[in-house]
């Protein structure tokens, strides 16, 4: 008789247990298995993949490298495959969810288009689902994020809630009445790619004036750069923290001098702060959520951040004053949210693609129970 490992190779049952997930989310929640899963979050810096219990705890944590860009992508793939097996020597993993920094077709298969890495239309689901006894489940890491803190973390209670990740771009993420609005072709949320400023600076996607070009950790470092590199005096301090070398800073050393006070430092992350507040502004307006909650590296510099945005949030709401205003909070579960929330998606798929075996294995007992009748029947 197949087993639940033999099954769990058959791509054909889980593609359909899979697209079903994201119409039933919020109900599934009360019976979704809790049971340990795993979850992935793929950056261009790092992978990381913790195990985590169906309360959001992580009960265990493992992190390497991002191999080189220039690699293939089974070389990213291989890297996956090793931290599951090493997590699984010592837990018990019914599934797999990974988060990726990149665009994930509605299906959540392939990676359409990643910009740290390789992949261009990768099916990354198949790949990893052919290696691995147990379901898989991918989705942008952003959308993970928003699951976990709306699960676990700052966005808990809201009904519609707008996710900002504040990193080397900005990604983002919608939820609705608990389902994550991905888009018709899954690629939704790319909120870092609004233009804010006509004509102003060349962004990597190849249009100009985007407004992660202007509220991100790429803008903050790119002003500290040139202020440094002009050998302005109100950067001698920083200029004097990295010994010259202006490649040297970096948003963390940023945010540390400005909380030290260093006035430029604190100026530059209110200037990130303002045109991050414009931006939700723009998204207030047109989505109007209940909740913001801001994520990512940058958040970090709480208040030296969110206190400004939400001062241009106000000043540019449509109809301030005479509408409710939305809360605009930091998350709560730091850089660990993506693979919080990547192994809590994945637990829906594995109470579905865990029902969908037992039936059929319950229809081959019944069918080889007939067989085994009529074999007896034809032996008296």
């Amino acid at each position: 008789m197949s087993t639940y490992r033999d099954l769990a190779h058959r791509g054909t049952a889980r593609a359909t247990v899979l697209r079903t997930v994201g119409t039933r989310e919020r109900r599934s929640l009360l019976t979704a298995p809790r049971v340990p899963t795993v979850g992935i979050d793929i950056g261009g810096t790092k992978v990381m993949a913790g195990v985590v219990d169906a309360d959001g705890n992580i009960l265990e944590k493992v992190r390497t490298e991002t191999p080189d860009k220039s690699k293939s992508p089974k070389v990213v793939e291989d890297t996956i495959i090793e931290l599951v097996l090493d997590l699984s020597d010592r837990h018990d993993v019914h599934a797999v969810g990974i988060g990726a920094a990149g665009w994930v077709d509605a299906d959540r298969n392939r990676i359409l288009f990643a910009p740290h890495l390789s992949w261009r239309n990768e099916p990354l689901r198949d790949r990893i689902s052919s290696r691995l006894a147990v379901p898989v489940m991918v989705d942008n890491d952003a959308n993970t994020a928003a699951w976990a803190e709306w699960r676990f973390g700052a966005g808990r209670g809201e009904d519609h809630l707008v996710m900002i990740t504040l990193g080397t771009g900005i990604g983002g993420a919608i939820l609705e009445d608990g389902q994550v609005k991905r888009g018709k072709y899954g690629v939704a949320g790319e909120f870092g790619h609004m233009q804010v400023v006509p004509g102003g600076h060349r962004c990597a996607c190849g249009n100009r004036g985007c407004w992660e070009q202007y509220s991100s950790g790429n803008a903050l470092v790119r002003e500290a750069r040139e202020l440094a590199t002009a050998d302005s005096p109100v950067a001698y301090n920083i200029i004097e923290r990295v010994n010259g070398d202006v490649s040297d800073i970096t948003g963390p050393l940023i945010t540390e001098l400005a909380r030290e006070g260093d006035a430029m430092c604190v100026e530059l992350l209110q200037d990130i702060g303002q045109w991050l507040g414009v931006g939700i502004a723009n998204l207030a307006a047109a989505l109007d959520p209940s909740c913001f909650v801001v994520g990512g590296g940058v958040s970090a510099a709480d208040d030296l951040l969110i206190g400004p945005a939400r001062d241009a949030f106000r000043r540019h709401l449509t109809g301030r004053g005479y509408r409710p205003e939305a809360r605009i909070a930091r998350a709560q579960l730091g850089p660990e949210a993506g693979m919080v929330g990547a192994a809590d998606l994945s637990r829906l798929v594995a109470r579905r693609f865990r029902r969908a075996n037992r039936r059929r294995v319950e229809r081959y007992e019944r069918y080889e129970r007939y067989a085994e009748a009529r074999r007896t029947a034809q032996g008296t």
